[in-house]
């Protein structure tokens, strides 16, 4: 194995060319929004709406009705995957990547073991699964409300955190769809996909040998550096929340190239991976909440500068944010007809180039409001952009 040292350096910048690149985010891609959430393995949805800013920031001529004609059509589901948080997943991904990720679900039970003393989890996945196909859609309180019939002494929270880590709950429609609304209901994923779906799922997890699960991961690893790399393996766990993926960096090494950061780690990524100068230019754009490209990362410096580590963030709380010149540099809000970006630091110190940039900022956000206004008979115009607090 060669050593560390002789692995070519690769500074922040150009790592920050690199990712964006992945991401779709150096200039917007002509694919199709299914394509797209392949692409990037699932969109961050904790929300309803992030998912369409994301798609917006990212594809020409994206209008929020594609996505939402794919969920209603089940090609797209939202559901629990990586770091135990809801994912917009095209239905192979779901199919693929959830079983993926099944042992940090299972470590998850693990946490609320107290509450769930003299509970058999084989009895209650079975319980649940049954009880969740045998009718319509069930809320999580239902979910509940029907193992404490089984188990009435374990504390509910408990019951119903089993139950959501245990099966491959799906919230379904109406819920996730742009301009409707509804209350979180789920079913199985194989209930939802049907039954020629479901015979997918059954063949894939019938490969689960050694050969079988290994082939899975470094799929699943060459897809993650397609997207976010180049990347350390410390990366990727972040990403999935899981742990031990050493092994299938290491198998995967001879098909790989590799990098060393500023701090002297390892990046591994794709030979024919796109990784653009670093003085190619980066449009602003706007990202919602949770953006994967602001999570999928244990080293967060190639988006996010130490000046504004933390300033996307309350709390528990994401703010929606402004990348600028492919970092960090500002949040927003849209309310009440106005677009209010709230920038960390002056756009530049060169006037010229201040105002130029503002300007750019200004042409992106009223892209973004005319794209994603969310009632075609308002008269066009009524939304405004303006610099100030988000806050205020």
């Amino acid at each position: 194995m060669a050593s560390r040292t002789t692995h070519p350096f690769i500074g922040t910048r150009s790592l920050n060319r690199a990712t964006l690149a992945r991401q779709l985010l150096l200039g917007r891609a002509g694919m199709s929004a299914r394509d797209a959430v392949g692409h990037l393995l699932g969109l961050q949805a904790q929300n309803v709406k992030p998912p369409y800013y994301q798609l917006h920031a990212r594809l020409a001529g994206f209008r929020p009705a594609e996505l939402a004609g794919l969920m209603e059509s089940r090609e797209v589901v939202r559901m629990v995957t990586m770091r135990s948080t809801i994912h917009t997943h095209t239905a192979h991904d779901a199919l693929t990547l959830r079983p993926l990720v099944q042992p940090a679900r299972d470590r998850e039970v693990g946490h609320f073991r107290k509450g769930l003393v003299g509970v058999d989890l084989e009895r209650l996945t079975e319980r649940a699964r049954a009880f969740v196909e045998a009718g319509p859609p069930r809320t999580m309180g239902e979910i509940r409300e029907e193992l404490l019939t089984q188990w009435p002494g374990a504390d509910p929270q408990s019951l119903a955190v089993a139950a959501r880590c245990r099966l491959p709950l799906v919230q379904v429609t109406p819920r996730g769809v742009w301009g409707r609304s509804g209350q979180v209901r789920l079913t199985t994923l194989e209930n939802w996909l049907g039954s020629g779906r479901a015979a997918d799922a059954a063949a894939y997890a019938a490969a689960d040998g050694p050969a079988g699960a290994a082939a899975a991961v470094d799929d699943v690893v060459l897809r993650y550096l397609g997207a976010f790399g180049p990347a350390s393996v410390k990366d990727m766990q972040t990403w999935a929340g899981l742990t031990r993926l050493r092994e299938a960096f290491e198998r995967l090494r001879p098909r790989l190239v590799v990098f060393r950061d500023e701090n002297g780690a390892e990046l591994f990524d794709l030979p024919d991976a796109p990784r653009p100068d670093l003085d190619v230019p980066a449009p602003p754009r706007f990202l919602p909440e949770f953006d994967n490209l602001l999570l999928s990362h244990a080293d967060r410096t190639r988006v996010i500068t130490p000046e504004a580590k933390g300033r996307n963030w309350a709390g528990n709380q994401a703010y929606r944010t402004l990348l600028l010149d492919g970092f960090l540099a500002g949040l927003w809000k849209a309310e009440a007809g106005v677009l209010t970006v709230e920038l960390f630091a002056p756009a530049s110190k060169a006037a010229k180039a201040a105002k130029q940039a503002k300007e750019e900022i200004v042409a992106e956000g009223e892209l973004l409001l005319a794209a994603m206004e969310e009632d075609p008979k308002t008269p066009s115009g009524r939304w405004s952009v303006r610099f100030g607090s988000i806050h205020g």
